[in-house]
């Protein structure tokens, strides 16, 4: 009857801490379940892409919503993403997006930072962090090689279950919520390293809900205007010079922050140097794909060769 008694007492222990302390075994089944039982959450943190550091909150509800805002050094981005559809706003993260060419160039400055729609497949999701499968598998069970108790989280006293990947800090108290998931050095879980991620607001109501006024860029009229200059017109330059220029509008008539505006400046051939300039503004915008013009006096001397040249200033959404 000994033996018996010792193999019970070892499964009565697994199962409960005789110090009044939550199995670690209660602890992981709190933690995963919390990505399948709770309505919302939130999880904010840095970590490591690509070798770009980002900083990140991120909002997680049912069924399929998410609402983040990603900044790093050099950009950042806010996404809503509801189902399959994303939306995004942030003008450096749409530059990039869009490529180099000119054209997109000007398509990024006009959006300025309008929302735009796009496939949620933009947005990181982090799945092997925020899936009760992902966070199992990489981190709890067999991964796990350490506990230790009392640690805290935020004026939290939490139970740190620590293995070669991570260290994952449990609330000690039911239901046992998952408070922060902190990878090791030189761990890549997700395509992300150095990553460093806290959990809180569970159940807490954030309303994501999809943007109103989205561009849609393959229907190039809900922008603003992008007038590109087609010809330039400096045959009445004499004293005064008058210039005049031909301008397509690549864009829309949604309401912009100005006038977009065209600058002509002239040139000595041989000095290279300008010698005077003017500007015109676009009183009354065209439609899609539809061209108007403008012209004002450079008031300068007269040089023979003059160079006129003209560039535009859209100044994107209002």
């Amino acid at each position: 009857m000994k033996p018996l008694l010792g193999v019970a007492l070892i499964g009565l222990l697994a199962a409960c801490d005789p110090f009044g302390l939550p199995s670690t075994r209660a602890l992981e089944a709190g933690a995963a379940s919390m990505f399948t039982t709770a309505r919302s959450y939130q999880m904010k943190g840095s970590y490591t892409a690509a070798g770009v550091r980002w900083n990140i909150d991120m909002q997680f509800a049912v069924p399929d919503h998410r609402h983040l805002v990603a900044a790093s050094p050099s950009e950042q981005v806010e996404a809503i993403v509801i189902g399959a559809d994303a939306y995004f706003r942030g003008q450096a993260f749409l530059a990039k997006h869009l490529g180099s060419d000119p054209l997109s160039q000007s398509i990024a400055r006009v959006a300025g930072n309008a929302w735009w729609h796009d496939t949620a497949g933009l947005a990181p999701s982090f799945q092997d962090l925020t899936s009760e499968t992902g966070l199992r598998t990489n981190f709890l069970g067999p991964a796990v090689d350490k506990r230790i108790d009392h640690q805290q989280v935020d004026g939290v006293d939490t139970v740190e279950l620590s293995g070669r990947r991570a260290d994952v800090f449990i609330d000690s108290t039911p239901p046992h919520r998952l408070l922060r998931i902190r990878l090791h050095e030189g761990v890549v879980v997700d395509g992300i390293a150095d990553a460093d991620f806290r959990f809180s607001n569970v159940d807490h109501d954030f309303g994501i809900a999809a943007p109103a006024d989205v561009i849609n860029f393959s229907n190039l009229s809900t922008l603003p205007p992008i007038y590109r200059v087609t010809s330039i017109d400096s045959s009445q330059c004499g004293s005064p010079c008058v210039v005049s220029a031909n301008l397509k509008n690549l864009g829309g008539t949604v309401e912009a922050r100005a006038h977009s505006t065209v600058t002509f400046t002239m040139s000595d051939p041989a000095s290279k140097q300008a010698v005077g300039s003017c500007s015109a503004m676009v009183q009354a915008d065209v439609g899609y794909n539809s061209s108007t013009s403008v012209s004002c006096t450079i008031n300068a001397k007269p040089v023979n060769g003059a160079v006129v040249t003209a560039t535009v200033e859209n100044p994107g959404r209002a």
